[in-house]
């Protein structure tokens, strides 16, 4: 993808001579010294660690005194081409529907019965920059009750069971596509395909938000 291919030229010429800079000389020693400039690009890991610092420590003062869950949602590799094509459609998409879906299930009686809160971090690569679209959402163990005048506990290790969230959250994804007239080539029986869904405790969610930060 051209943009792919734009940031990773960005990140080579980060702080080089590519991009050109600054001269400064001491007026004492007469050395000079050469401050090039940033790509200023937000997946470079030079230029933009300041600000995901001042992201996290943003999101840690926003932490509630509560152990936390991390719900991890994952696209089937038959997407990836339709992602590519139509990323910032689908990308808003997947995060609509996965949210609506949580949402959802945690206000059914069955499991929490109330309103929760949650923070969506989208991540499209692994470790190995293989492409592999997915979103964590990091959510308080416990929701609003009585029209938000009681908080009510989850259970220590439950929120909400991974399968029913599976299917609600392709079955949102899938009428998104048809009000939105996508139409990706994909099998008949695609449809039917289990989407990976993953929850776990974090214990205070602080070790969550730096690993997903």
């Amino acid at each position: 993808m051209p943009s792919h291919y734009k940031t990773m030229q960005n990140i080579v010429d980060c702080r080089t001579s590519a991009l050109g800079g600054q001269t400064w000389q001491c007026e004492e020693c007469g050395k000079i010294h050469y401050s090039y400039h940033s790509c200023r690009n937000r997946h470079c890991p030079k230029c933009q660690n300041d600000r995901a610092q001042q992201w996290l420590v943003k999101q840690y003062n926003s932490l509630l005194p509560t152990p936390y869950f991390m719900a991890t949602i994952t696209i089937p590799s038959e997407l990836h081409g339709a992602f590519k094509r139509h990323q910032r459609k689908l990308y808003s998409l997947l995060f609509q529907a996965a949210a609506k879906a949580l949402l959802i299930l945690a206000k059914d009686r069955k499991y929490l019965g109330a309103d929760i809160g949650m923070l969506g971090v989208l991540h499209t690569w692994t470790r190995n920059l293989n492409y592999h679209p997915h979103i964590h959402f990091l959510i308080p163990a416990g929701g609003i009750v009585k029209n938000g005048k009681r908080w009510k506990w989850a259970k220590p290790d439950f929120l909400v069971h991974v399968k029913p969230l599976s299917i609600l959250v392709r079955r949102l994804f899938k009428n998104a596509l048809k009000e939105m007239s996508l139409h990706p080539n994909l099998s008949s029986g695609f449809w039917n395909k289990y989407w990976v869904c993953h929850i776990k405790t974090v214990g205070n969610g602080q070790s969550a938000l730096q690993g997903v930060g």
